[in-house]
Formats: structure tokens, C-alpha cells, sequence
């Protein structure tokens, strides 16, 4: 049997997963039962969009609780490791300026089940995440974006 895949991540982004498993599980299942009974006292099933609807919707909510508990069944907490102060790891905060403009930006590594580019947080599996991981302050970086190669310079790891 293969093995399941890890997924890294921080204690608030497995907080985060049980929450939404919980509400899925005990709020979500409830509204999806009840819409596909009240689809069903329409009649005949056959032409009943409203059920055909109800019924993707369950389908959905029973996927994500399958996949958020096995992300959570396979989470491996992303820890502090000793004498790494310096050093990108998962986790880190990483601040930089791209070179030779310094436009300052500022990303956090976490594991793909927490990743949110929009809030700054960035899959470790991403192209400027594998690019940072081992490097320090001061480090010039060369990372492959879809836009072709960027040079930056980190300013600051927390």
C-alpha cells in the first residue's frame, strides 16, 4: 500500500482543519440532509434539479471530510529546531528585496494544507519556498517564477 502523503504545518493551521472538519461534520452535514429532504417532497426525482443539486453539494462536504482527516491524520507539526534561528525552515518568516529594484516582500513557509498566498503564507512545494529553505540573512537567491528567473536578497528571518 503506498504510503500517505505528509502535510506539514503549524498548530494553528491544524487548529484551523479541526475546526472545519467539527463544523462540516456536525453543522454542514445537517443543511445538506435537510435540503435533500426537502428536494425529495418535490416530486419526482428525475427532473428535480433541486436534488441533483443537494445531492453534489453532500457529495462535496463528505470529500473535504475525507481529506480533511487525512490531513490531519497525517500532520507532522512544524517545530523550531535548534541553532535554525538564522536559517529558512518551515515556519519561518522570511523577509526580502528583490534585486535591483528592492521591492520589499514578505512570505511565510508553511506546509501545503495551510498555504495562503493572499495572507503571505506559502507552500513549502512552491518554486520561492524550495528556493529560501537552507539559506540566511543576507543570502542572494535566484528563484524560477512563472515569469521567469528573479534574483533576491534576504533582509530578515523570524
Amino acid at each position: 500500500m503506498a504510503e500517505e502523503k505528509k502535510h506539514y504545518m503549524t498548530m494553528e493551521g491544524k487548529r484551523k482543519l479541526e475546526e472545519e472538519l467539527e463544523y462540516l461534520k456536525t453543522e454542514r452535514r445537517k443543511e445538506v440532509v435537510e435540503r435533500i429532504k426537502i428536494a425529495r417532497s418535490f416530486g419526482d426525482l428525475s427532473e428535480n434539479s433541486e436534488y441533483d443539486s443537494a445531492k453534489e453539494e453532500q457529495a462535496f462536504v463528505e470529500g473535504r471530510i475525507i481529506q480533511l482527516e487525512k490531513m490531519i491524520r497525517n500532520a507532522v507539526m512544524i517545530e523550531e529546531e535548534e541553532g535554525s534561528e538564522n536559517v529558512v525552515t518551515l515556519g519561518k518568516t522570511v523577509k526580502f528585496i528583490e534585486l535591483p529594484d528592492g521591492d520589499e516582500e514578505e512570505y511565510t513557509i508553511v506546509g501545503s494544507a495551510e498555504s495562503d498566498p493572499a495572507e503571505g503564507k506559502i507552500s513549502n512545494d512552491s518554486p520561492m519556498a524550495q528556493s529560501l529553505l537552507g539559506k540566511a540573512i543576507n543570502d542572494k537567491v535566484m528563484v524560477n517564477t512563472p515569469g521567469g528567473e528573479m534574483e533576491i536578497q534576504i533582509v530578515d528571518i523570524r
